[in-house]
């Protein structure tokens, strides 16, 4: 089997995608969750630059029409996922923020009272 440009290209990415992704994982920056899901991704990329006849056969069992368009809907639907993970992580922080400024502004208006009675 010869492997054409762009499968040497998409298996050195996932290879590598890989690699950073455990190193994330091991310096604490990233969930098993969020490694294993991104385990995944890199795996079936590589997979499909091996063997890109695969997404035609997805493609038909979704009924779908062509490989080419199941590779970019599932693109785009794993795209609007990460978004909305991202939108709530950051309103989440937002939030925590917000709780912690309010303490703060408590704490130093405490200590300011206790300056001023003295």
């Amino acid at each position: 089997m010869i492997l054409h440009i762009y499968q040497i290209l998409g298996i050195l990415i996932g290879i590598i995608a890989i690699l950073l992704s455990l190193w994330r994982f091991k310096d604490g920056k990233m969930s098993l969750g969020m490694l294993l899901a991104w385990i995944l991704i890199w795996a079936a990329i590589i997979v499909i630059s091996v063997y890109p006849e695969s997404t035609s056969l997805l493609a038909t069992i979704t009924g779908i029409g062509r490989g080419l368009d199941f590779i970019l809907i599932l693109g785009l639907i794993g795209s609007y996922y990460l978004i909305f993970k991202m939108y709530n992580t950051i309103e989440n922080m937002e939030h925590e923020i917000t709780l912690l400024v309010r303490e703060l502004a408590l704490q130093r208006d405490e200590t300011k009272s206790k300056i001023d009675k003295k």
